[in-house]
């Protein structure tokens, strides 16, 4: 990935913020032991969801202040439950545990399964990896094929709303530019979300984050081979481009369990002058019910944290975000 001398200056004025969080932005959520370099918690939230999704299984409810592994809890008994379409089998996913011939080397890239944690090493406690942000009232793997953490790529796709003489649009209130950027929904659970998707053994991370783009939001894979070299035109200029790393690290999303849990690398790559994005032909992939230019405000609901990921590119961009100026968590 190259960073801009600006990127990096972003980056660091972005983390000694969160160092200063007010505790009211964060209110909502579950606070745990787990920090990073900056001291800053993660948080349950949506990884507490129940039922679990795609399921009618109950998670174990977790108080607020039994989420975090560092506080004692010997009556914890999370439910188990793996899916049947992960125990059929599939390539994406793995073998159970205690299958003959599966030794997986957690904290190690394992083959061609990256096994290590963007977050630093975790735990495995009895031949399982452990959630390293805390209990989530479920063990096993739920929907999710790996043990441990599941690697996912999430491509924000942005470029600024503009009237029709094409001038940027600003909002009435906070008089800052709005920023759209291209919104899938989801068919599994009907939320509104970054058109990402998770990594293939061996790929680089830059390759799943413009694989997912062209499959989920320009349905590439229904795309004749003349439609699709169009497309390759279109989008090389738009991914080769420097960009921005949103965010790297866990995920509060509710497919995960103790022993799974979803990461993810975020990057924002934004057409400036709209030129590269306004003849894109949007379709909806097979997992995408919908695809659409969305306008980026607090307002929006969207599938796990992917609203915090589209706050802090607002943030980078200087974009509108909130009417209210206490919600931009600022001191």
């Amino acid at each position: 990935m190259k960073y801009s001398h600006g990127d990096l200056m972003f980056k660091q004025a972005f983390l000694l913020r969160l160092c200063n969080l007010s505790a009211n932005c964060w209110s909502h959520l579950h606070p745990v032991n787990m920090l990073n370099s900056c001291n800053v918690k993660f948080y349950h939230s949506k990884a507490l969801t129940s039922p679990y999704p795609g399921s009618h299984v109950e998670r174990s409810q977790v108080p607020a202040d039994k989420v975090g592994w560092l506080t004692e809890w010997k009556d914890y008994n999370p439910v188990e439950y793996t899916a049947k379409s992960v125990l059929a089998g599939p390539s994406w996913a793995d073998p159970q545990i205690n299958d003959k011939g599966f030794s997986p080397k957690f904290n190690e890239r394992d083959g061609e399964v990256e096994r290590r944690s963007l977050n630093g090493t975790y735990v495995v406690e009895n031949g399982r990896p452990r959630n390293p942000v805390g209990r989530t009232g479920l063990t096993g793997r739920g929907l999710l094929g790996r043990w441990g953490p599941n690697h996912a790529a999430d491509p924000v796709v942005t470029r600024w709303k503009r009237d029709g003489s094409g001038n940027k649009v600003a909002h009435p209130v906070t008089g800052k530019n709005i920023l759209q950027f291209v919104a899938i929904k989801r068919r599994d659970c009907g939320e509104w979300a970054i058109p990402g998707g998770m990594v293939d053994p061996g790929e680089k991370i830059s390759a799943t984050l413009k694989r997912e783009f062209e499959e989920e939001a320009l349905n590439s894979l229904q795309k004749s081979p003349e439609e699709k070299v169009e497309l390759e035109k279109q989008l090389h200029k738009l991914f080769s481009q420097e960009h921005f790393v949103v965010y790297r690290g866990y995920v509060d999303d509710p497919r995960n369990t103790d022993n799974a849990w979803m990461e993810t690398e975020a990057v924002n790559y934004h057409d400036e002058t709209g030129e590269t994005l306004d003849n894109l032909p949007l379709e909806a992939g097979d997992d995408a019910g919908m695809v659409k230019w969305v306008d980026i405000s607090e307002k929006l609901k969207l599938y796990a944290s992917h609203s915090y990921f589209i706050k802090l590119v607002t943030e980078k961009q200087g974009a509108h975000w909130s009417e209210n100026p206490s919600l931009e968590c600022h001191e």
